[in-house]
């Protein structure tokens, strides 16, 4: 598939011990960034525009630096911030970030973590996390309403400023209360420290939000916190013993770096709060009720890693479940076909795949029919000389199929925009020469954009969208795009709560096989040889195989949040509008 920018990746460290305890046991001062790294490392996959750490010491005086960031741009940005470590750095509390931009905002004014300063330790506030919000521009106004004039119009430094409000306050309540009890000068801030109340600010900071978020956070006082939305769309896995607690946004990250078993770890729950004292005492708080669960199904179709252990058998029962399906694509003859797969996330889809014609006692010919052959850089300005280039990150084995003989099956976890597709891989599996290719996706038909932190935010990127399009222009159905134009208008004029996803009505009259053979249309190359047909996974599929992750918004338009179905009926309405101004 076309590669998809992800939401973005976290990883917190609390040091439960004294620091030189470390350094005795382990051999170093920089146990806890050794264990960052790693962690960070085995979480690239969701993150390669930007890394950013941060460090909190317990220990330092006044007049000296207590509170640490360090950030950087590209792919070699983790290698780079863990470079620029010092001893002067080390501290009991670390965070860590890698950033993939999902909304157009790049350069390093944007990479996590964000760094709220002043002179007193309790106000000081790090921010990072893997979210997107759906409604910033209500929380803006709520924030201008206050009088407060944010630098900068992005859900992250807006949050930084919300939450860094809501810490102020609470140590504003702190100091009235110190005072109340008679305290005088540092023991006024001794008091504050060992009293903040984080969910106090969380309470009344995520309130405001509606979207998907892991937000996790420092303050200079010695407050760690990571709180996940009340829908529990994005992950998060914590780990506690008498050394340190560990959080990330991935299992299996936490198991290969401190050498767990996936029972050893927790998830965080939807609307919960894992925070952690100045003292190392940690607890968990409910800060929002827990909403209808609505885990994003596609981190097990694709952004998570393959290696956690319930992650691998849902992809391959994705495969398995496609064995019908593909059995009457290819008219039950599997003796004349090869099975193979798009590199590397549909790998284990494909092993699924496979075992479920083994399973009816199939024996399948299975080759690795195509290679992820380079990146290639886009060195080159013009767009035509650009594309011929990337039609070239794909190669073949040249000699894999008996040509004019055999048929071709090959999966994919996702088919998106369909641009590969159409300027890469159909053109060199043709050379091959199949009697048919049966391309298959794991993942059903993606229809709708997503609004909680990919880069799914354009219907007309979709091709499955296209297609519908298409056909609702060939059969003279332009009165079903404006009424749903019209419903869309509709509905944004109602409180956001009240809102559906209107734009479902434009696939209510075609079959999936319909949009199927309309997208082949649109993504067969004009000189192509080999018939194509395309078979997806079904919704009732998904959920067989991922039970436990019902977010399907992507393939359904249900979203979870009201802000899914604003943003959605919008997306349509600018749609329709910008094809108008074209047409003009």
């Amino acid at each position: 598939m076309e590669q998809l920018k992800h939401e973005c990746g976290v990883a917190m460290i609390r040091l439960l011990k004294p620091l030189d305890y470390y350094e005795k046991k382990y051999g170093t001062w920089a146990y806890g960034f050794n264990k960052l790294y790693l962690m960070m490392e085995k979480q690239h996959n969701r993150g390669q525009e930007g890394a950013g750490i941060a460090s909190v010491s317990l220990k330092n005086e006044p007049g000296t630096e207590y509170m640490f960031r360090e950030k950087a741009e590209g792919k070699d940005a983790i290698t780079e911030i863990f470079s620029r470590v010092t001893e002067e750095m080390k501290g009991e509390l670390l965070m860590g970030h890698l950033r993939y931009s999902t909304t157009g905002k790049s350069g390093l004014t944007f990479v996590h973590p964000f760094l709220r300063r002043n002179n007193w330790r309790a106000k000081n506030l790090c921010l990072c996390g893997n979210f997107n919000m759906t409604n910033i521009d209500e929380v803006f106004s709520f924030l201008t309403e206050q009088g407060q004039s944010p630098r900068i119009y992005g859900d992250s430094y807006i949050t930084l400023e919300l939450m860094g409000h809501r810490l102020d306050r609470e140590v504003e309540r702190l100091f009235a209360e110190a005072k109340e009890q008679g305290l005088q000068g540092t023991d006024i801030t001794d008091y504050i420290d060992n009293h903040v109340e984080m969910a106090n600010v969380l309470k009344k900071t995520m309130c405001h939000y509606d979207g998907g978020y892991v937000m996790c956070g420092l303050t200079g006082s010695g407050e760690m916190f990571s709180v996940r939305d009340p829908w529990g769309i994005r992950p998060a896995f914590w780990y506690q013993d008498d050394e340190i607690i560990a959080l990330a946004s991935e299992r299996p990250v936490l198991q290969t770096t401190f050498d767990l078993q996936a029972e050893d770890i927790r998830e965080l729950k939807p609307g919960q709060a894992l925070i952690v004292r100045k003292n190392g005492e940690s607890h968990l708080e409910q800060i929002m009720p827990a909403q209808e669960l609505s885990a994003c199904s596609f981190e097990r179709i694709y952004f998570s890693r393959g290696s956690d252990r319930d992650i691998y058998q849902e992809r391959k029962r994705l495969g398995e479940q496609l064995t019908p399906a593909i059995l009457k694509a290819i008219d039950g003859d599997v003796i004349n076909t090869v099975f193979s797969y798009i590199p590397n996330t549909a790998e284990v889809a494909y092993y699924g795949m496979t075992d479920g014609f083994r399973q009816q006692c199939y024996n399948v010919r299975t080759e690795k029919v195509v290679w992820k052959d380079i990146k290639m850089r886009t060195f080159i300005a013009d767009n035509s000389e650009r594309n011929d280039l990337a039609a070239h990150v794909y190669d073949i084995s040249y000699g894999s199929l008996r040509p004019y003989e055999d048929n071709l099956v090959i999966i994919d976890d996702s088919i998106v925009r369909g641009t590969t597709l159409r300027e890469s891989i159909f053109k060199i599996l043709d050379r091959l020469h199949p009697k048919k290719i049966v391309m298959v996706s794991s993942s059903p038909q993606i229809r709708y954009p997503d609004y909680y932190g990919i880069d799914m935010a354009r219907l007309e990127e979709f091709c499955a969208f296209r297609a519908t399009m298409a056909l609702i222009e060939e059969r003279g159905l332009w009165q079903l795009v404006n009424d749903t134009y019209l419903a869309c208008k509709q509905e944004l004029a109602k409180p956001k709560e009240e809102m559906q996803n209107c734009v479902r009505a434009v696939y209510e009259p075609f079959t999936v096989d319909e949009i199927n053979q309309k997208i082949v249309e649109m993504l067969r190359p004009a000189d192509m040889q080999a018939p194509i047909e395309l078979v997806f996974q079904s919704i009732e599929g998904l959920h067989e195989a991922c039970p436990n992750h019902p977010g399907d918004w992507y393939f359904t338009g249900h979203y979870p949040t009201p802000g899914g179905n604003k943003l959605v009926n919008q997306a349509f309405i600018n749609y329709v509008e910008q094809k108008l101004k074209r047409e003009q």
